[in-house]
């Protein structure tokens, strides 16, 4: 098609009677398309290929993938594709475009050309911020037309969901990235994992690993916001609501929000609250910021740091339109916060997802020091390496290692090149993880992995930003790194390791 394109218009200039029309082009796409191959692959054949590039490069992107992939996955996931667009790369906000509005109806209206249904069934949703729009797309000629146009930035498909895929084939997931993540029962503190301190809190056996109690003496988070994008906070805990201010812990806010539509149909824009359905959130607030509290319970790294907490997804596992989606809202939700510092997820997935790509982007822009899981699992994802969106550039991976001497990454925790700060989760001896607090009011658990390593070094940083207000995020960061014990050296594997919160805030 391209070089049939090309020799029209090139007698065009030469003066020819020959004009390089719309339709001409549109003709030529369709015929080259039915050269293309049009098989429909099963959902296990495009997962092996999905498995077998994350195995020979550590990371998959649909941009990449052939069209028969990428139509194949969209045909499996409700023909909804997504398209992010823009007249460059970089050029992914509304606001600093001044072409998104014409570029959403050129896209509509090639879409409508190559497609049999009506325009007003073709559009799903146009994001009012960022610029994307999710589309109904049946015909592979039409995924075609919209890779080779100059202003889509990406094309991918919008609902294929791989660990479902994977589940009814027969693989069993477990853990953080492979698996819900979810759990609600509780479960006594062996008096070894803890010590008490005023009021009547309980210091995780961790923390001290990490010099956290003693730089409490200079810092406790206070006037800084650390925003949880995870699955939302329990409303059945008090200390992550309404005694948020306990014990010495006061004169700070929580806010509570949801993303997350639970809906198998993607019109549906109904959210179902803030409030935690799966206990992974619960976990993950209160490592960063639990009230060192009067009531015997587990106390956060920054326990008088803000709380902005947003329920994004059902679990960790970011899988399917509306828990993408929700990340993304997420994102754009804290970046759009001016009080929002840090923004902290213990989510992901094996593979980019454009949308989020853009709400991550969208919030670093904003000057948010951004955290993410590196990724926790077992099973058929155990040959993954640093998980989406921890590997990206404007985000800081984190994982979870085990006490002892050197660097042994935690049971079924993710590592590699991508990896900025570890810490330690998990006993030598007992192989008990980090005590937090529970889903229920007056319960406790143990969570691990590089979830709770995440949300703990979060809280790291807004001790030290507390400390120092006026800083931006990459003087934090840079603070960070060198309170760390590896630094000036970086592991292929672990980053800059273990941070020295006392160190941090000096």
């Amino acid at each position: 098609m391209k070089k049939t394109v090309f020799k029209i218009c090139f007698l065009a200039v030469l003066g020819l009677n020959v004009a390089c029309t719309e339709d001409s082009i549109e003709k030529n796409t369709a015929e080259e398309v039915q050269n293309f191959n049009q098989k429909l692959l099963s959902p296990q054949q495009i997962n092996d290929e999905i498995k077998s590039t994350l195995q020979q490069t550590g990371q998959f992107y649909w941009k990449n993938a052939s069209l028969q992939l990428l139509w194949s996955a969209s045909q499996h996931g409700q023909n909804l594709v997504t398209i992010g667009y823009g007249t460059s790369t970089t050029d992914f906000e509304k606001s600093a475009s001044n072409q998104s509005k014409e570029i959403v109806e050129q896209l509509l209206n090639t879409i409508q050309a190559n497609e049999s249904n009506p325009a007003e069934k073709l559009l799903i949703y146009n994001d009012p911020v960022l610029n994307i729009i999710d589309v109904i797309v049946k015909d592979q000629k039409t995924l075609y037309a919209l890779r080779n146009n100059k202003n889509v930035r990406y094309v991918e498909p919008a609902d294929y969901r791989f660990f479902k895929f994977e589940e009814e084939n027969g693989a069993q997931r477990s853990s953080s990235s492979g698996s819900s993540g979810c759990g609600f029962d509780s479960q006594t503190l062996s008096t070894a994992d803890y010590t008490s301190i005023t009021p009547n809190a309980k210091v995780p056996w961790s923390f001290y690993k990490h010099n956290i109690p003693n730089a409490w003496s200079k810092s406790t988070g206070s006037g800084i916001t650390i925003g949880v994008i995870d699955s939302g906070v329990s409303p059945n805990q008090s200390l992550l609501g309404s005694n948020f201010n306990n014990g010495d812990s006061n004169g700070r806010s929580v806010q509570k929000y949801g993303t997350y539509v639970d809906s198998i149909w993607p019109w549906s824009t109904s959210t179902d609250g803030p409030n935690d359905q799966c206990g992974h959130g619960t976990s993950m607030t209160a490592t960063a910021t639990a009230p060192r509290n009067n009531k015997g319970l587990p106390v956060g790294v920054a326990y008088n740091a803000n709380l902005i907490s947003y329920r994004a997804a059902a679990n960790v596992v970011l899988e399917g339109y509306h828990e993408q989606k929700g990340v993304q809202n997420a994102f754009v939700g804290l970046g759009n916060n001016s009080s929002v510092k840090i923004i902290s997820m213990s989510m992901g997935h094996i593979f980019s997802v454009g949308r989020i790509e853009d709400g991550v982007r969208y919030a670093n822009n904003r000057g948010k020091l951004i955290f993410c899981a590196g990724g926790t699992s077992t099973s058929f994802t155990n040959f993954v390496g640093v998980i989406f969106p921890a590997w990206m550039n404007e985000t800081v991976a984190v994982t979870g290692i085990k006490e002892g001497s050197g660097y042994n990454k935690c049971s079924n925790c993710h590592s590699g090149s991508k990896i900025d700060f570890t810490v330690v989760m998990e006993r030598s001896a007992s192989g008990n993880t980090a005590p937090v607090l529970s889903y229920y009011e007056n319960q406790t658990d143990y969570v691990g992995g590089s979830s709770v390593a995440t949300a703990t070094t979060a809280g790291i940083a807004a001790l030290v930003w507390s400390k120092n207000p006026s800083w931006t995020k990459d003087q934090v960061l840079n603070k960070l790194k060198q309170s760390a014990s590896l630094y000036p050296n970086r592991s292929s594997e672990y980053g800059y390791g273990n941070i020295n919160a006392a160190l941090a805030v000096q």
